[in-house]
């Protein structure tokens, strides 16, 4: 009898007894034949393993969390978070359809299998190579609002996403608490900020939204990766995509990527509706200054990020920020590129 799997390409590749599952798992729900199957891996992150398998009706990509990141601190995460990716994925898609893939199944192991998008660039990858475009930032954040607003103060999505503890592991420990050990100076304001993101239960929060998790489609924005799913403080999505913009514009000098944070923070204080959007806009400026010093002193340093001088402009601006902090679209405003 042939093989029922095979791997191709670069990157991590799983076992055989993964693999085995994975590839039943998919015969199951009916997305592949009964004839060999090939696992290209694609680029997966720090977080989980991904392919792309071609099915009877087109190409299908399958996701599988990790239980250890790869990062080079210790630094687990359990992997149950799949599943809540899932719940996200398809409650994000009944908001607007456009905005995420279609998932098709789930799999053994809290892997699933979601619908190919061809043709789609990564943001990331765009923004990298100079390709900037204000008003694609502008949907990023118009569609970040659209989701909280549909899900503000909404019990059933509270109890469907009680991710309190994966949240912790994945974003609060790593990111603030990690780095409070390491800055007594600003311990105390970070331990504080760590403490009001766990305790805030107001909307569904995505909790990755980098430019490496958005596509970008003929419709807009197409948002990926929601392992870190939860419950809890809205303020966390704008102000982690901020993050993002702002770094790259200090490594890359680009006044553009400025000119994008501020476009996302404006279409995202305007879709506020479930409360005041000076306070949700003053805690994405606390949440934006903690994660950008927490970007080059955190265990998930900004990998390109390398430049000696870039690590000054952003831990000098974060750390700043931290004791002194500013409304997100403030923040933004005065964000610099260089030293003079």
């Amino acid at each position: 009898m042939p093989p029922i799997w095979s791997a191709r390409g670069s990157g991590r590749s799983c076992d055989v007894t993964e693999a085995v599952d994975i590839v039943e798992g998919l015969r199951a729900a009916g997305l592949v034949g009964e004839g060999d199957v090939t696992l290209e891996p694609l680029t997966g992150g720090v977080s989980c393993d991904v392919w792309k398998v071609d099915g009877p009706a087109g190409p299908i990509v399958v996701k599988r969390p990790l239980p250890q990141l790869r990062v080079a601190a210790e630094w687990l995460a359990p992997v149950e978070r799949g599943t809540s990716e899932v719940r996200w994925l398809r409650r994000a898609r009944g908001v607007d359809n456009r905005i995420v893939p279609e998932v098709l199944a789930e799999l053994p192991g809290h892997a699933f299998a979601m619908r190919f998008l061809p043709g789609c660039p990564v943001w990331k990858d765009e923004l990298t190579a100079g390709r900037v475009d204000v008003d694609f930032a502008a949907a990023v954040g118009r569609s970040i609002a659209a989701i909280h607003a549909a899900t503000a103060n909404s019990e059933s999505d509270r109890q469907d996403f009680p991710n309190d503890a994966m949240f912790r592991a994945l974003r609060v420990d790593p990111f603030f608490l990690h780095v409070a050990q390491k800055e007594p100076a600003l311990a105390p304001a970070l331990y504080a900020l760590a403490d009001d993101l766990i305790a805030r239960k107001i909307a569904l929060v995505h909790g990755d939204v980098s430019p490496k998790n958005i596509l970008v489609s003929a419709d807009g924005p197409v948002f990926l990766d929601a392992e870190c799913a939860v419950f809890g403080d809205p303020a966390f999505d704008p102000a982690f995509c901020i993050t993002h913009l702002l770094l790259k514009a200090v490594w890359l000098n680009d006044d553009r990527l400025t000119q994008a944070a501020t476009a996302l923070v404006e279409t995202y204080r305007a879709g506020i509706s479930w409360e005041a959007a000076d306070e949700v806009m003053l805690r994405a400026g606390k949440l934006t200054a903690g994660l950008l010093l927490a970007r080059v002193e955190g265990k998930s340093p900004a990998p390109y990020l390398t430049d000696p001088e870039h690590k000054r402009i952003v831990r000098d601006q974060a750390s700043a920020l931290i004791l002194a902090p500013q409304p997100a679209d403030q923040l933004v405003a005065n964000w610099k590129r260089t030293y003079p």
